[in-house]
């Protein structure tokens, strides 16, 4: 049954389904496969995903966390977002202190880990060589992004890590003719904007070890975008 014809958690369940299938991007697909053959000596031990990573977390959500794409190590591994790498390892601590994350450490799929009230997706599925997607395997994946917003009837925030994610998340708002045109909504961390059907986009540096291994990004800052994000998400 196609996803739009069920509700709730069936329909996401649906829809990551398909994505864990997806073959729309060659060389990406490639890619993904030969680093889950190869293996990093410290996973050796692994089976490695190797596959498209679906969203992750609770389909009643009010908070939609979006991220760039899949670590090669991390979520091509572990095969669920921010898992197993070291954005995951910034990124759950700080969603479990603001409340949105049962546990602090994510480790892999069969963890305990659950998410409240948030989701986490992103732009792209598949782990791309140097954490480079091509624009036109960012197109390819756009419509999964699209239906998972639609999914999420209860949504009044996203949260973008990065620039790729908040250029995507516009994209989106252009390509679903929510608005016509960029406009004013520039990348900056802690950028706020309204966004159409009540909500609220927020964006914030990447959790990336570039970003806090040299102190751009902080625990303290990023906390201070979920905290943003479940006030913005709680206001009438």
């Amino acid at each position: 049954m196609p996803s739009q014809q069920l509700s709730g958690k069936d329909a996401l369940a649906a829809l990551n389904a398909r994505i864990v299938v997806c073959e729309r991007c060659p060389r990406l697909r490639s890619y993904c496969a030969e680093v889950a053959k190869k293996k990093r000596r410290a996973y050796m031990d692994w089976e490695y995903w190797g596959k498209p990573v679906p969203a992750f977390g609770d389909a009643r959500a009010r908070v939609l966390i979006l991220g760039l794409a899949p670590g090669a190590h991390g979520s091509n591994r572990t095969g669920r977002p921010f898992t197993g790498d070291g954005s995951g390892d910034f990124l759950y601590p700080v969603l479990y202190e603001a409340g949105f994350a049962s546990q602090p450490i994510a480790t892999s799929r069969d963890d305990g880990m659950k998410l409240r009230d948030a989701l986490i997706t992103s732009v792209g599925r598949c782990a791309p060589p140097d954490n480079k997607p091509l624009p036109e395997e960012l197109v390819n994946c756009s419509s999964f992004l699209d239906e998972e917003i639609a999914l999420l009837t209860r949504l009044r925030v996203v949260v973008c890590l990065g620039k790729i994610a908040f250029d995507g998340f516009v994209a989106h708002l252009i390509r679903t003719k929510q608005i016509e045109k960029r406009g004013a909504l520039q990348f900056a961390h802690g950028a706020e904007y309204a966004a159409p059907g009540n909500r609220w986009l927020l964006a914030s540096y990447h959790p990336s070890l570039q970003n806090t291994n040299t102190g751009k990004l902080t625990k303290a800052m990023f906390l201070d975008i979920f905290r943003r994000a479940r006030e913005l998400a709680e206001r009438k």
